[in-house]
């Protein structure tokens, strides 16, 4: 798995956000749509995609996108 496509299934978890504004160094809790609901969706994507199960509490730890991704790498 690369940053790129971790990017790219990161972003297709939001519905009402452009996937322009998605890059390796957006801050994902900053985003209007960011919420309990689209952190389960993530929680979850990164379980389904990439067998790797993290925590609210993993996700909280992150700031960036790429920060989550080189969290989900060291599991």
């Amino acid at each position: 798995m690369t940053l790129e496509e971790f990017v790219n299934h990161f972003a297709e978890e939001f519905d009402e956000t452009d996937k322009s504004v998605f890059t390796a160094d957006t801050h994902f809790r900053e985003l209007k749509e960011w919420g309990s609901l689209t952190a389960l969706s993530i929680i979850a994507m990164i379980d389904e995609e990439f067998d790797k199960c993290i925590t609210g509490a993993d996700l909280r730890s992150c700031e960036t996108i790429k920060s989550l991704f080189e969290l989900v790498q060291s599991k």
